[in-house]
């Protein structure tokens, strides 16, 4: 049973221990890395995200880019089992998801192809990977924060996540936060989720569990009309059970930021006018619906502003 760890981070751990005990958790290549495909598979909505994608006009010469660009190859730190984020498909071998798709879409605007090799990586590797050039960037649900900052850089942030409410399927009237005001809400045990529910729905009735599987199961059973919990936590379970509906998006804030070396200053100019790009043209948009979008309800959000986070500065 996959017990929920004290933090909001590791919220996220929670939701792979759980996808490896339902068989969902992705194979990689032996060598802890995987080859995303940048060609030759069925055309499909990821396919014509790169179709659309913007290159890069020039490159700097002597850049962090330019040498990508030498290599044919962008390498990531990232994850392969991680649903809608990035998940190894068992079948194709290509990776899926938000932060696959925004490093092909990269990947394509300094090559001219989404050349992307992933390296999978864990929250204590990660700094490390940058540190000493193993991977190029870390698009892996990587929190901004100053603390981090002081090791890495960070572009962005590029997307928000955070606690957000599922119901069952066929729930009426809750779809946001004050609307939980005199519901009973499901939490996890030890999870920054009670705290948010006491804030936002003075008058919500908070009851809590061990573990994930047990919160769905009580929402499922009518033991409370709502369940609080991570977006990286829900999006799985709701991914999965199809009786279980997110309702709306997060709301409270956990910048996701591109990790850069420390230091390397045009690095992150240039993925942040990159960012700017494709938030300006729509594709922002469309990637998040080709992902995240196949199980929240409604349209895409605004995409955080470039800078804006403690750390992104």
């Amino acid at each position: 049973m996959v017990r929920f760890p004290a933090g909001p981070r590791r919220t996220a751990v929670a939701a792979a221990a759980l996808l490896s005990l339902t068989g969902l958790a992705a194979c990689s290549d032996g060598g802890g890395s995987a080859a995303v495909p940048g060609g030759g598979a069925a055309k499909g909505a990821a396919d014509e995200l790169v179709a659309a994608a913007p290159v890069a006009a020039s490159l700097p010469a002597g850049s962090t880019m330019e040498k990508i660009k030498k290599r044919g190859q962008l390498i990531v730190g990232g994850s392969l089992d991680a649903p809608l984020l990035s998940q190894q498909n068992p079948g194709t071998r290509k990776v899926e998801g938000l932060d696959a798709d925004f490093g092909r879409l990269l990947a394509k605007y300094i090559i001219g192809k989404p050349e992307v090799k992933i390296v999978n990586s864990a929250s204590e590797t990660r700094e490390a990977l940058l540190a000493n050039g193993t991977v190029d960037v870390v698009l892996q649900t990587y929190s901004i924060t100053p603390e981090r900052a002081k090791k890495v850089a960070f572009a962005g942030p590029y997307f928000s996540s955070g606690l957000v409410i599922a119901t069952k399927k066929d729930k009426q009237g809750i779809a946001k936060p004050a609307d939980l005001n005199g519901k009973t809400v499901i939490a996890g045990a030890n999870t920054p989720a009670i705290a948010a529910v006491k804030k936002a729905a003075p008058q919500a009735k908070i009851i809590t569990f061990g573990s994930d599987p047990e919160c769905t199961q009580a929402l499922k059973q009518g033991r409370g009309d709502a369940y609080v919990q991570d977006q990286a936590v829900l999006l799985a379970t709701a991914k999965q059970d199809p009786e279980v509906r997110i309702q709306g998006g997060p709301f409270t804030a956990d910048p996701y930021g591109i990790g850069l070396k420390h230091g390397d200053a045009q690095m992150k100019q240039f993925v942040n006018d990159w960012l700017k790009t494709i938030q300006a043209s729509g594709l922002w948009a469309k990637t998040w619906k080709n992902s995240i979008g196949t199980v929240v309800q409604g349209d895409a959000p605004q995409p955080p502003a470039i800078g804006s986070a403690p750390g992104s500065e």
